[in-house]
């Protein structure tokens, strides 16, 4: 069972009000709802304030991030894109209600939540200006405070601010397309890690710096998206190279337009395309692997490859 809170905020009664929260936090609902081939992912929970009709309260907020904690799950996952506040005591997430930063809901006080939660793993994902400091001991900014299980993603650190454009979260925006499938990896798992490592190698050196913080044994998977080649396909690296450094020889016959193929021969170098594309084989003394099957060259596996290679042979995917 996978639980989220996913909360946005534009509307404040005494503050100013934000204008991409709400739909950020919708574009982060529909993502983890469901897996890309329409199968039930989280169970989500939207809460999102766009007026004063559905003013959103420091109460309301603070009970429902109790409620998704408190849940014994494989994952609880809470997301938060509104105002940040810091100041020396702490960090805070601002709710609609409040009128000056440190009235809003302590991060400190969401990490005690998290930490004594009996979920398997805890996820925390912020977007919202200041929101490094989660986890993290007030003047101590070296030394995280995560329980087992527990991950935290923000959208700057604890001295900047969370950037809009074109009215969405530059973070939202980034987390949302890593989850949509350019984070997957090869078996179609999205993991924080990878979520995290697409953020950050889009974002320059002088934008706006996201934070990651975790403390697990191994990821857990977010979200299951196509993969860019079939398991059947991937099992058969064991066959195709049976040891680590094997080179497989080509030759003509292994091209369906050579003039002079073989059907088994064939089949064979379909595969090792894809792998070619995927980066889990290259040519060795040619610069495609066209031109390598043509002037009857070899082919090996990539340092991905032998570790994919690896893992099927380990039974681990």
């Amino acid at each position: 069972m996978r639980k989220a809170l996913v909360v946005g905020i534009d509307y404040y009664n005494n503050i100013s009000n934000l204008f991409g929260c709400v739909n950020d936090a919708h574009s982060v609902k529909s993502v983890l709802e469901r897996h890309s081939d329409g199968s039930v992912n989280f169970g989500t929970k939207l809460l999102v304030s766009t007026g004063q009709q559905d003013s959103l309260s420091k109460t309301e907020l603070r009970n429902n991030i109790k409620e998704v904690f408190e849940s014994q799950v494989d994952i609880a996952l809470f997301y938060f894109a509104g105002h940040g506040h810091i100041e020396a005591t702490g960090g805070y997430l601002i709710t609609s209600d409040c009128s000056s930063g440190d009235d809003g809901i302590p991060l400190s006080d969401i990490m005690t939540y998290i930490n004594s939660s009996p979920a398997k793993n805890k996820i925390l994902v912020l977007d919202s200006c200041h929101s490094g400091v989660a986890g993290s001991r007030r003047g101590v900014s070296s030394y995280a405070e995560l329980s087992e299980g527990t991950t935290v993603m923000t959208a700057s650190t604890e001295s900047q601010y969370a950037s809009e454009v074109n009215g969405s979260g530059v973070f939202t925006s980034l987390f949302v397309d890593a989850l949509s499938g350019p984070a997957g990896n090869l078996v179609g798992d999205v993991t924080p890690g990878s979520v995290y490592a697409h953020i950050d190698q889009s974002l320059g050196p002088w934008e706006q710096r996201p934070l990651f913080k975790t403390n697990v044994s191994s990821f857990v998977s977010l979200r299951k998206v196509q993969p860019p080649i079939s398991l059947a396909e991937l099992h058969r690296l064991t066959t195709l190279f049976p040891a680590s450094g094997h080179e497989i020889q080509l030759d003509p016959a292994y091209e369906p337009e050579s003039g002079q193929p073989d059907p088994v021969k064939t089949e064979i170098f379909a595969i090792l395309q894809k792998f070619n594309r995927v980066n889990l084989v290259v040519p060795v003394g040619a610069t495609h692997m066209y031109f390598a099957a043509m002037e009857s060259k070899t082919c090996k596996l990539t340092v991905l490859g032998e570790h994919y290679r690896r893992l099927v042979e380990k039974n681990r995917i």
